[in-house]
């Protein structure tokens, strides 16, 4: 008898096959990225908010060597990219997993030309570059709500703090 892995993992695909797995999701497709190194409540709010946006959501995840040049401490992540993938796909919100090395996602966003991409409340979408490129070719930009109070680097530190 053979064993097959969880039907999730079949969401997580390399970059070359990004573009041609997305082309078979339901759209519009929102497309998101992150390091979502531990995964917390302000996380799985934005996923899901993020895929209620359209019929699928895209999620590309800094590979370890980007998320450590985000200076977010050198041991960070915490988890390791393969490991953040397989958390990330078994979200039922989460319709596709990949990665990307570089330091923003411009490059893959121009790759695969989603109809969305979102980023969290705290960021000033007018300043990426990902929002001129989206917006570029006729998508649309925008931020999520911030979770106040839920971050992994103040979850982190509380750890540390014994709290």
């Amino acid at each position: 008898m053979t064993t097959t892995g969880p039907a999730f993992l079949d969401k997580i695909v390399g970059r070359r096959e990004a573009a041609a797995r997305m082309a078979s999701l339901p759209g519009p497709v929102v497309f998101t990225n992150g390091v979502f190194d531990v995964l917390h409540r302000g996380h799985v709010t934005y996923l899901a908010q993020a895929r209620a946006l359209g019929g699928s959501l895209v999620v590309a995840l800094n590979t370890d060597a980007s998320a450590r040049r985000l200076g977010k401490g050198p041991d960070r992540p915490l988890n390791a990219e393969a490991d953040r993938a397989i958390v990330m796909a078994a979200l039922e919100s989460v319709s596709l997993v990949t990665w990307f090395d570089e330091d923003t996602p411009v490059q893959l966003l121009s790759e695969l030309k989603p109809q969305v991409y979102v980023k969290g409340g705290d960021y000033d979408m007018r300043k990426l570059a990902e929002t001129a490129l989206v917006e570029g070719y006729g998508g649309r930009s925008l931020a999520i709500p911030f979770v106040e109070g839920y971050s992994t680097t103040r979850l982190v530190e509380r750890i540390r703090a014994g709290s």
